[in-house]
Order: C-alpha cells, then sequence, then structure tokens
C-alpha cells in the first residue's frame, strides 16, 4: 500500500517568525495522527527554521524549487546541496507557476529533476494541463509530454521515490478543482505512462498526488481515488487548522 503523501506549498508567504508560529500550532494539531506522510514548503529563507520548529516530529521539509548545477555564478538560484544543509529532503520541482511565471520548460524540469535526485533530495514533479489544453481535448497529451520529458535518463531506482503531482493548472487559485472521477482518470493515465517508462512494479510504487485548490471539504471524496495518494496543497496549507484537517482527511478510513 502507498502512504499518503500531503504537502503544504506555502509560495511566497511567511517571514520566519511566522512560519515558528504556525509549526508550534499544526504539530499539536496533528499530534498522534498516523497514516501519511507530511511535509511542509515554506520559503527558502525559513527552511532551517520550520526543520528546527518541527523537530521531534515526523514532519519534513521541502524547497519550493532549486537550480540544476552544483554552484557557480548564478544570482539568486539555490542548489541541492544547499537545501539539503537547510534542512531539506524534498523539492518541488516544474510547479504550474514556475512553468507559467518563470519560463520554466520541460527540459528544465529534468535538469532540476535530476540535480535533485543527484544531492540526495527527493523529487515532487508537477505536471498538468491548461483550461484551453482540456477545453481543446489534449490533457492526456499534454501529461504524455511533461512525464516523457521530465523522466528522460532516470532510472527504475529514481522513479521508486520520487512522486508526481498532477496539477491541472485551470484548477489552481481558481477555486474550481477537478471532480474525484477526473482526478482519477488523470491519476491512473499518469501511472499507465510511469508503468510504460518503468514497468507496473515500479509504476505502483511511485505516488502520484493531486494539487488543484484541495481543501478541507473535498479532500477526503478525492484521496480516496484509488489512484490518489495525497495532495499538494496551495492556499489552504497556509491555515495550520485546515492543513490539519486535509492531512486527516487524506489517511485511509478506518471500519
Amino acid at each position: 500500500m502507498r502512504i499518503p503523501f500531503v504537502a503544504a506549498n506555502w509560495k511566497m508567504f511567511k517571514t520566519i517568525g511566522e512560519a515558528v508560529s504556525y509549526v508550534a500550532e499544526f504539530r499539536g494539531l496533528v499530534e498522534g495522527m498516523s497514516g501519511a506522510e507530511v511535509v511542509l514548503a515554506p520559503p527558502f529563507t525559513a527552511i532551517s527554521a520550520v526543520m528546527q520548529a518541527a523537530a521531534g516530529t515526523s514532519i519534513g521539509v521541502a524547497g519550493q524549487d532549486l537550480y540544476w548545477e552544483r554552484d557557480g555564478a548564478f544570482t539568486g538560484e539555490v542548489s541541492a546541496a544547499m537545501l539539503r544543509e537547510a534542512g531539506a529532503g524534498h523539492v518541488i520541482i516544474g510547479h504550474s507557476e514556475r512553468r507559467t511565471l518563470f519560463g520554466e520548460t520541460d527540459a528544465n524540469v529534468n535538469r532540476k529533476l535530476r540535480a535533485a535526485r543527484g544531492g540526495g533530495l527527493i523529487p515532487i514533479v508537477c505536471i498538468g494541463e491548461t483550461l484551453e489544453q482540456r477545453e481543446g481535448g489534449q490533457t492526456f497529451q499534454v501529461l504524455d509530454r511533461q512525464i516523457r520529458n521530465a523522466v528522460e535518463g532516470l532510472g527504475e531506482a529514481d522513479v521508486r521515490t520520487m512522486l508526481v503531482a498532477y496539477e491541472p493548472v485551470w484548477a489552481i487559485g481558481t477555486g474550481r478543482n477537478a471532480t474525484p472521477a477526473q482526478a482519477q482518470e488523470a491519476h491512473a493515465h499518469i501511472r499507465k505512462r510511469l508503468a510504460d517508462h518503468f514497468g507496473a512494479g515500479m509504476a505502483d510504487l511511485c505516488r502520484v498526488i493531486y494539487g488543484g485548490s484541495v481543501k478541507p471539504g473535498n479532500i477526503r471524496e478525492i484521496s480516496a481515488q484509488p489512484d490518489v495518494d495525497g495532495a499538494l496543497v496551495g492556499g489552504a496549507s497556509l491555515d495550520p487548522k485546515a492543513f490539519a484537517e486535509i492531512v486527516a482527511g487524506s489517511m485511509p478510513r478506518t471500519v
């Protein structure tokens, strides 16, 4: 069974002080919960502080991006080694905002993915279609291209531990979200494509999570789908109470 994975992408929100206060409240809310892996992705400046504030818990920390070179004259960038030293164990790669606002390409996603794996970080690779692409019937074509280009040159060991986040771009920050059936359809397609590249065994181990206006009110129905293994949460993760509810909702129900 794949353990549910729930990540909070804070984007460009929260100072160090605000981040530490969040963790102090959040860790109390999820204390005693088990059955899901939880990761917080604060701004770069707060990674170390969040890691220290979460000490003694199972809460992990992720970077929101990285550069593919180890070091060099790349003003404003951060390497895998720097993220690791600050306390990150995961890193988000290819988020839709990086693609649409900052010109991130499939080739760059592949370079960053390889750098993350080489630097000891677990990548959370984001893929997804725009509203225009979905309405044009291109969803699966877009996903196929993004998956193929992202995993080029990778081996089975790389895929076993990485996560894929399906982000329907039309459902991010719009208040819209894919229906559970739409999410399941996309996730099943992604897993099939991973199986085509690396075999069914490796594809079954890879966790595919959903990102697109996830909230406490829809997480349980979405995460109940057989190929949805958790969530990448944006706006709703900024409130520790709401995010704790999402974590609880992502866990398998017990009878």
